[in-house]
């Protein structure tokens, strides 16, 4: 007798795979997508997942168990499918043995990304066909639905999720797994070997496996229509629907669960019923721009945005004309981004920002290294880029101009694609410095284990990547190792290694404070003793406060005991207080 729980979406994708019978998964954390492995890795008895050092590797990985036979799926952050794009745009011509899933979540919104891309506008240039939940329990069969299709059609299949998806609740029937058996691997070069002429026929192949699939579309029971009044008839997918049935419950509705390729004689006997077509969908008009082509008349995004997500109330205003009486939100105080107190970033920043050095920044929590009061990242791209960017400015500028210059990147995402950006200084002769921000985790995605942690996503322990005699194994001469709780060690280096002209790397190796759970010791202020010059204010911690009067006060409830204000106290106003004595 099946079970109804709660899920939220990414705990019910990986419930969904593990009853899809899927044998291997691999992914790089990412938000919104990380806790699909998180929660796949519950069920690690049945199946293997991993964490791979980047979204290439991981479906490469998964790729490969297909190849031989197993379902297999990669998950990622939209961001991360660019990086994965080199393989997924072959395998597509490839096809597959055992089912092969891509989960990508996107991030409308962007509250966790660099940028707003639309994945279905990234598989659509792939050819590879898109499923899109619209609530948990879709989240877990629709992924089910994903693998049957993908050996059915021969085809690896994107299942695009989405922020609201992803981290949202609903009430998910649970199944028995579903033990599928091994497909037999069979050598074929001309299906599996992707050189100019093999490839070249497998274009054909699957054009004509796409235009199946395009036909079978308007009966698969995953595009369904719901016909109420026939006066405003809606084509959406995904989160969209369910703002559509709360703004327009009286609507016709035509939900699509697969939005590549669309259902096309389904789409057009649906806009033949209703008296105005209306397309809502977030970011880019990706149904819309079809539709259209097709001579069908209907409105889109010439009344709704391209930017960020949809609510019921944005349904209202730009389809029923209706006026809201909205309530002014309460002025919550305002919460700037910060570095956690005692993160072991804001003492190497310190010291940046006091020799006066621009950073080239990376992807990580040490992106925040650019706001106030520490101010020193200049630029953030994507993973990786810091070291390749700040090769450029060499490169351009000469070896002077950027000796105020370092590249920051934290150890994560150096292992991701930061080590291929250092060879390449060393390959083009270049001149730079290169920090590495060792906090011993993933620590922006919640402190996920990487390739130089020592522990898989199995919970196994494992060889730990040595960054330090990798860095020296390609070739760099100047490698320094730093607490970067000691801003003293930590400035000197700086100073050194900033002035020669050879590729420097130092690595300021300190675990992320939120690592250690045990209780810590913590500073106090003597207000007595405080000269109120501030400097203990500079690095920016939250825990420290200015008083009315000047002095400087410490919550007890936030200090995390890193020392670095004591550090910069010149009249020993601050104590450090004992654990005992807590």
């Amino acid at each position: 007798m099946s079970e109804k729980v709660i899920m939220l979406g990414n705990e019910a994708i990986a419930r969904g795979a593990y009853e899809a019978g899927v044998k291997v998964s691999a992914a790089y954390p990412g938000t919104p997508s990380t806790e699909i492995s998180e929660n796949l890795v519950k069920y690690k008895d049945s199946l293997y997942c991993e964490w791979s050092p980047n979204e290439k590797v991981a479906t490469e990985v998964a790729i490969g168990a297909s190849v031989s036979g197993v379902r297999a799926m990669s998950c990622m952050k939209h961001v991360g499918f660019n990086v994965a794009a080199d393989p997924t745009y072959t395998v597509s011509y490839m096809g597959v043995n055992g089912g092969l899933v891509i989960v990508v979540a996107d991030d409308p919104g962007l509250y966790s990304s660099q940028n707003e891309q639309d994945t279905r506008m990234v598989a659509r240039a792939a050819q590879l066909p898109v499923i899109e939940p619209s609530d948990s329990a879709e989240a877990k069969e629709f992924i089910k639905i994903a693998f049957d299709l993908s050996e059915q059609f021969d085809r690896p299949f994107v299942y695009r999720t989405t922020t609201r998806l992803a981290h949202s609740q609903g009430l998910v029937e649970l199944n028995e797994r579903k033990e599928i058996e091994d497909k037999p691997y069979e050598k074929n070069i001309r299906k599996n070997v992707m050189m100019p002429g093999n490839a070249k026929l497998r274009h054909v192949e699957i054009e004509k496996r796409n235009q199946e699939l395009a036909e079978a579309a308007n009966t698969l029971p995953i595009n369904r229509v719901e016909m109420n009044d026939t006066k405003i008839g809606v084509i959406t997918s995904g989160i969209p629907y369910q703002y559509v049935k709360e703004a327009l419950p009286e609507a016709s509705v035509l939900k699509l669960g697969m939005v590549n390729p669309l259902p096309r004689k389904l789409i057009e006997d649906f806009a033949s019923k209703v008296d105005t077509l209306y397309v809502v969908e977030e970011l880019d008009p990706v149904i819309e721009t079809q539709v259209k082509s097709w001579g069908i008349k209907a409105i889109g995004k010439e009344i709704f945005t391209v930017q960020g997500e949809y609510s019921a109330n944005m349904l209202r205003q730009a389809i029923l004309k209706e006026e809201l009486d909205i309530s002014k939100p309460a002025e919550a105080p305002g919460r700037p981004p910060i570095l956690c107190p005692g993160c072991p970033h804001r003492g190497v920043y310190y010291v940046l920002n006091k020799l006066k050095i621009h950073a080239a920044g990376d992807i990580g929590c040490y992106t925040l290294g650019a706001v106030a009061p520490l101010s020193v990242v200049d630029t953030t791209i994507c993973m990786g880029a810091s070291i390749s960017s700040l090769h450029g400015m060499e490169k351009a500028k000469g070896k002077e101009y950027i000796k105020n210059w370092v590249a920051v990147i934290g150890d994560s995402t150096f292992l991701h694609t930061g080590v291929n950006s250092l060879m390449n200084m060393m390959y083009n002769k270049a001149t730079g410095t290169v920090l590495i921000l060792d906090n011993s985790t993933t620590g922006m995605t919640g402190h996920q284990d990487h390739a130089a942690t020592g522990k898989t996503l199995q919970g196994d322990p494992t060889y730990a990547i040595d960054i330090p005699a990798l860095c020296h194994a390609i070739g760099v001469k100047n490698v320094v190792e730093v607490n970067a709780r000691d801003i003293q060690a930590v400035e000197k280096a700086v100073k050194e290694e900033i002035a020669k002209d050879e590729v420097s790397v130092i690595i300021t190796k300190t675990p992320c404070v939120l690592l250690d759970k045990s209780k810590k010791p913590l500073y106090q202020t003597h207000t007595d003793k405080c000269k109120k010059c501030g400097m203990c204010m500079k690095p920016g911690c939250p825990a420290m406060t200015k008083n009315a009067d000047g002095t400087v006060s410490i919550d007890d409830t936030m200090c995390t005991g890193c020392g670095l204000c004591a550090s910069l106290c010149k009249f020993d106003a601050i104590e450090l207080v004992k654990e005992g004595d807590r």
